[in-house]
């Protein structure tokens, strides 16, 4: 583990293996180790010879947690990842992300494309199926020091999600309350590299996954049966499907 200063928030990161490098970002209340290293990802990818670098995100893991949703703008999310890749002297890569991770990745493709080969943005879909004023709800329910006013089932649950997982809860609710926009159709047409939309067949927190994946020119569409949001990521038959669309180092 590593870390560097961005934009004034410290960015723990990690740096494994050499050969073609591969950046992974990890979604909403998670973290490198638990998104990558023990689903397996971390140890599969060094065994095809590639040099794996992935964030903590801001707000997670052992990165600083700030709890003002400004900080986790768009701007601010994938400039952390620029500035790691920046700092590892990492100018050209793949990329994998999950969920928040895939958004930030999509992000990333818009507004920094010559530094992408090839993208796989997992666990993501052209749209949600949880809308703005639930969303805002969930944020309320992580930020607050007594959420007893909330009872909706997927409100609760995303809390005690990442209460589970050990999360700074204010952090949580900071990150999840910040506004940070879709990339438009128009936008996601200027995606000329290869890029894999790959969900679990079972996700229903995704809308149309298929037709993110259609709205880019070099899309691709995969869904793993029996799978849903949380089990897909350590399903063998995912990581198959996303290593035999990768090169090889």
């Amino acid at each position: 583990m590593a870390e560097f200063d961005s934009d004034g928030v410290t960015i723990r990161y990690y740096d494994h293996g050499s050969g073609e490098p591969i950046v992974l970002i990890h979604g909403f209340s998670s973290s490198f180790a638990d998104n990558w290293e023990r689903t397996g990802w971390l140890e599969r990818l060094l065994s095809q010879g590639r040099r794996v670098i992935g964030l903590d995100c801001r707000g997670h893991g052992a990165s600083d947690k700030p709890h003002d949703s400004a900080a986790y703008s768009r701007e601010a999310m994938s400039g952390d990842v620029l500035r790691m890749m920046d700092h590892a002297g990492v100018a050209t890569t793949d990329i994998i992300g999950y969920s928040m991770g895939a958004s930030i990745a999509l992000d990333l493709l818009v507004h920094a494309p010559g530094r992408f080969r090839r993208a796989v943005l997992g666990g993501t879909a052209y749209e949600g199926s949880i809308n703005s004023s639930v969303m805002k709800a969930i944020a309320h329910a992580l930020a607050s020091d007594d959420p007893s006013d909330q009872t909706s089932p997927i409100v609760v649950g995303f809390r005690q999600f990442a209460q589970s997982q050990g999360s700074d809860l204010k952090a949580m609710g900071a990150c999840l309350g910040a506004d940070r926009p879709r990339p438009d159709d128009a936008a996601l047409a200027t995606i000329d590299i290869p890029v894999l939309v790959a969900v679990g067949a079972g996700d229903d927190l995704l809308r149309s996954p298929e037709k993110l994946a259609a709205t880019m020119p070099g899309g691709r569409f995969v869904a793993i049966p029996g799978c849903d949001h949380l089990t897909v990521i350590a399903d063998p038959r995912y990581m198959e499907s996303i290593l035999s669309f990768l090169p090889e180092s």
